[in-house]
């Protein structure tokens, strides 16, 4: 059993917070909340995984009424440094079986982030929690990356995401069971502890975008759009990531 506090603990959130660079640089972030603002309309939105508020607090600055669920006490932490609970609520919990209210226009979930439940069921109750959460015709928007496993070569079971100065992104594939190690490796002299590098391990379940259509399915959900990014590019076989936008279907009279 994976302890999730220890994983997401304060080092880790403060690591998350790189304003004006990488996930929150503003080609990156203004994109996504735009089209969240959208989909919202004149309603309310609830973000599950809501982090340090990386997407909420400009999503509420754009005039959008976000609450949230969020598992980490250090995420929470991080994210009330920069907004209280009067503008963004937040409810620690689970995001399968945590409740933050229902009758929101929009659920959302980002950044990859479903991909931290590690198991088809938790996945799958992500999906029904979702659906209680919303109204009906509500929408619940998910940000996943496309598992690529073409890209492993014969007899071997990584392949290298990311290389830059002072950083490397090895992931580890279990293609049996589905599961991702994503190894983050930080190195150079500009490590605050003095160390020559320094080593995390986050763990993942990949989903293919079918068996993701399928479990929206499951829980009452029917796919309204899949795009290859925020800016709404086409999706192809070749895309590494997608932005799906399911729509919780209205109860049978």
């Amino acid at each position: 059993m994976i302890d999730q506090q220890s994983l997401w603990d304060a080092e880790a959130a403060r690591n998350y917070d790189t304003p004006g660079e990488g996930a929150f640089a503003e080609g990156v972030l203004g994109p996504a909340v735009r089209v969240l603002a959208e989909l919202a309309g004149e309603g309310q939105a609830v973000e599950f995984a809501i982090g340090t508020g990386r997407v909420a607090i400009p999503l509420a600055e754009a005039g959008v009424d976000v609450s949230g669920i969020e598992l980490s006490h250090a995420m929470v932490a991080r994210l009330r440094e920069k907004a209280d609970e009067r503008r963004i609520p937040v409810v620690q919990g689970d995001m399968t079986t945590t409740s933050a209210g229902t009758g929101f226009t929009l659920a959302y979930l980002v950044y990859n982030t479903i991909a931290n439940l590690l198991t088809q069921d938790e996945q799958v109750e992500c999906f029904r929690n979702a659906a209680r959460h919303l109204a009906p015709g509500g929408r619940f928007v998910i940000e996943l990356w496309v598992p690529q496993l073409r890209a492993l070569a014969p007899g071997r079971g990584g392949t290298v995401e990311v290389s830059q100065p002072g950083y490397l992104l090895v992931d580890t594939y279990d293609p049996l069971h589905q599961q991702v190690i994503s190894h983050h490796v930080r190195f150079g002299p500009d490590l605050a502890d003095g160390r020559e590098a320094r080593i995390e391990r986050t763990p993942h379940r990949y989903i293919w975008p079918s068996e993701l259509d399928l479990m929206a399915r499951l829980a009452g959900f029917e796919r309204e759009h899949r795009w290859a990014d925020w800016n709404r590019t086409e999706f192809t076989a070749d895309s590494p990531s997608h932005v799906t936008v399911y729509r919780l279907a209205a109860p049978s009279m």
